[in-house]
């Protein structure tokens, strides 16, 4: 059963601001609890477009939107080819897109899926399971330079280079199979006192390797910016993350499309081919309730911010550095 928890559902649905007869996108279809709500509020004339690189969650999806099968398209895909699709289904612009970022609960919860560190299964951890790359290779093939990067950059973990030296000693004796083993190895690398504080202490490596396996930082960057460009004028976007790494992308990019440029001292007002695309709707994200915390524990890292598009884009306001 793909039973998940939509995070921050209404103030979600609040921000986006459906018009019934607009044309939404959800990159991150899941357990389909946003998408519900927002084909509950579309009437005949308007059009959900739902992406999702995880066939069990598209065909639960579908057979929970039964009903609005005549205004939906179902894209088993990454939502990195979000541009290519639109264009290949005719759709130049669209009036709202949201990105539910993470791991969903049955994700976690499937035990042969790899993501979960408290379920012993084969390591995986593949969104898309046509892929090729599992945590598997990560773990066993990738040196031990390549797994330092990967576990202080994407786990902010202050323990990588002796994680990494754990793993590739224990690799020589014999490949590191499961999640479980996986947990040993971590324990074994980690400071007794460190391991009693801070939560589990498998979960920024498990993190780090799920992100390097999905390459989900670059994907994101890459469709957010791609996003900003397919919105139309009086369009939102909204996005919800659970770690910092994808928040600072995201607030980096809103902060970027929302900011004027410099104003020179012999101008006063900035004409208006100049003003910048988006306008902030989220000045700080929102966050969850307690009351929806104390219904899903998992919810108390998500942050959703949200802008609103008032011009045509520029690509002047695209971000340069791509992350690698």
């Amino acid at each position: 059963m793909f039973d998940h928890y939509s995070v921050l559902n209404e103030e979600t649905i609040k921000g986006l601001n459906v018009r019934p007869d607009g044309i939404y996108v959800d990159c991150t279809l899941g357990g389909a609890g946003h998408a519900q709500r927002i084909c509950e509020l579309l009437n005949s004339d308007g059009r959900f477009i739902a992406f999702d690189q995880d066939q069990t969650a598209l065909e639960y999806a579908q057979s929970l939107l039964q009903g609005y099968e005549a205004q939906t398209n179902f894209m088993n895909r990454n939502f990195v080819t979000l541009t290519e699709t639109l264009d290949e289904l005719g759709i130049s612009e669209v009036d709202g897109i949201l990105f539910d970022l993470g791991v969903s609960s049955p994700q976690l919860d499937e035990g042969e899926r790899g993501f979960s560190f408290h379920k012993d299964a084969p390591l995986d951890m593949r969104m898309d399971q046509s892929e090729d790359l599992t945590a598997y290779q990560v773990v066993n093939e990738w040196s031990y330079e390549s797994l330092v990067s990967i576990f202080f950059r994407y786990g902010e973990e202050k323990f990588s280079k002796q994680i990494a030296r754990q793993i590739e000693r224990k690799r020589e004796e014999k490949p590191i199979e499961t999640t479980l083993e996986l947990v040993d190895v971590i324990k074994e690398a980690i400071p007794a006192f460190a391991r009693r504080k801070g939560g589990h202490p498998g979960k920024r490596i498990f993190q780090a390797i799920r992100i390097a396996v999905n390459d989900e930082l670059n994907v994101f960057q890459d469709a957010l910016h791609q996003a900003a460009r397919k919105l139309a004028v009086g369009g939102r976007l909204a996005v919800i993350t659970f770690h910092s790494l994808e928040d600072r992308i995201c607030k980096q990019a809103m902060k970027k499309w929302s900011s004027e440029p410099p104003i020179p001292k012999d101008i006063p007002l900035l004409p208006e081919e100049v003003q910048p695309p988006f306008e902030m709707i989220t000045r700080k994200p929102i966050v969850p309730s307690e009351s929806e915390l104390d219904e899903n524990r998992r919810s108390r890292s998500a942050k959703l911010r949200i802008v609103e598009k008032v011009t045509e884009w520029d690509e002047k306001y695209a971000l340069e550095e791509r992350r690698s």
